[in-house]
């Protein structure tokens, strides 16, 4: 498991009862993960300074409980040179997979060794946090999700990170749609990266499931990639889909044609002052040349 151990203005606190108690900057916020099924809580007096928490109805859904009057509707948490916007969203969510510097990292070090000008395709592309990344290191990107808000609030992380002078093009469209007229531009990558979600709806409510469709966007995309590809990397939290399935798929599409190397993992957050660990998702990265880390 690839472990983000260096992002300091966020922390795990402690993990029990099917909760995460996390440190957000400086807002401590409790929110549901399914695979905490323990109920001992290795420091339970800090679980009295959560500031919000998302609790489960039984019906489906849920909501925020806000304990904290003071509690800023927005604000900002930073890695590195990166600064996102953060607000409570409906389903536990608050604009940002912390556990996704591990990646952000391999994407920057990849462009940084390049050498060269690189161009990333951000698939899914969410609040920016892949994008941002490939910005800081002198790639322009391309960033397509089909949620016109996502894309508002990637635009907001932008500017936030001192990058808006920077190449970057703002889409909102259904992936597929897009990477479909892409291929008949004749435009060309030598980054793609998607975080597909399980289920989804495009700009014109077209229907996504990462069973039936991810296989033909990754063979698609494969004709986006330039002469000289650097890298392919698909990230999921879809459950029970596991990584060696993503790594069929980038087995059968992009190394079948480019050779090269594939190497998959799991992502987690280790838990503060303990040998804990949650998992957080999993992710296939194809490479042109294997990045040791």
């Amino acid at each position: 498991m690839k472990i983000v151990n260096d992002f300091s203005e966020y922390e795990l606190l402690d993990m029990a009862n099917g909760q995460k108690l996390e440190r957000w900057n400086e807002v401590i916020l409790s929110r549901p993960d399914p695979q905490i099924i323990w109920n001992y809580k290795t420091r339970p007096s800090l679980w009295d300074s959560v500031d919000a928490k998302y609790q489960r109805s039984n019906t489906g859904g849920g909501e925020w409980h806000i304990f904290n009057n003071n509690m800023p509707t927005t604000w900002q948490i930073n890695y590195r040179d990166m600064t996102f916007n953060l607000k409570l969203m409906g389903f536990k969510h608050t604009g940002l997979f912390p556990e996704q510097a591990y990646n952000w990292n391999i994407l920057r070090e990849k462009i940084a060794h390049a050498k060269r000008e690189v161009s990333v395709l951000n698939l899914f592309a969410y609040t920016g946090g892949a994008s941002i990344a490939a910005l800081s290191k002198g790639a322009s990107v391309v960033h397509v999700d089909s949620s016109r808000g996502m894309v508002d609030w990637a635009k907001e992380n932008v500017r936030s990170s001192n990058l808006a002078d920077k190449p970057i093009r703002f889409i909102v469209d259904d992936v597929l749609k897009f990477v479909e007229r892409e291929i008949r531009r004749g435009h060309k990558y030598d980054i793609i990266i998607m975080d597909p979600p399980s289920f989804g709806r495009g700009s014109n409510k077209e229907i996504w499931n990462i069973e039936t469709d991810l296989y033909n966007l990754v063979k698609l995309c494969t004709e986006l990639l330039s002469d000289d590809p650097l890298m392919f990397l698909i990230n999921s939290y879809t459950t029970g889909l596991s990584m060696n399935v993503l790594e069929d798929i980038l087995k059968l599409t992009v190394k079948a044609k480019y050779n090269g190397y594939i190497t998959s993992d799991e992502v987690g957050l280790p838990m503060k002052d303990s040998d804990l660990v949650l998992p957080c998702g999993i992710f296939a990265r194809w490479e042109k040349e294997q990045f040791k880390d």
